[in-house]
């Protein structure tokens, strides 16, 4: 993981939060579930002790992941609204249909489709990149190119 990895305030501290907690709270939970499941005895036919261990690695990888991410991360901040960029909400327009959209542009690690919040590596973030009011993108998809007009930079 070499690339800047790009986060709002918001979500920089989520992920020291998880890290946190990781390290304070579920890191010693997992320990200690190893410490019981090795006291059970055979080790080479424990469940308990493997369950253990496979969270102790899941656990283990996640930390090394956000402190690499906490260590390349930069902060959006707050950004102009003459073009898009991340950090911004955008309002598109489907040019082909009319139906609307409203999308927060953000890095790849806060992107969750659920909330309209997106990877400034998708198709639709790379499309209107630094576009104006006004312009129109055009849309790479596996399904074919489309057209997206940006209404309103937020």
């Amino acid at each position: 993981m070499n690339e800047e990895v790009y986060v709002t305030a918001e979500g920089l501290e989520d992920m020291e939060k998880e890290l946190e907690y990781l390290k304070m709270e579920k890191r010693p939970a997992v320990i200690e579930a190893l410490k019981e499941a090795r006291a059970l005895g055979d080790l080479s036919e424990n469940a308990e002790y493997d369950a253990a261990r496979n969270e102790q690695a899941e656990v283990e990888n996640r930390i090394k992941t956000l402190e690499q991410m906490l260590e390349k991360a930069t902060v959006i901040e707050k950004i102009s609204t003459d073009k898009v960029s991340i950090g911004n909400t955008v309002e598109i327009e489907y040019v082909e249909d009319g139906d609307k959209d409203t999308y927060h542009i953000v890095g790849s690690q806060e992107a969750d489709p659920f909330e309209n919040k997106i990877s400034n590596e998708s198709p639709i973030a790379q499309a209107i990149l630094n576009l104006k009011v006004g312009d129109i993108g055009k849309v790479e998809s596996p399904n074919g190119e489309y057209e997206v007009k940006i209404l309103n930079i937020h």
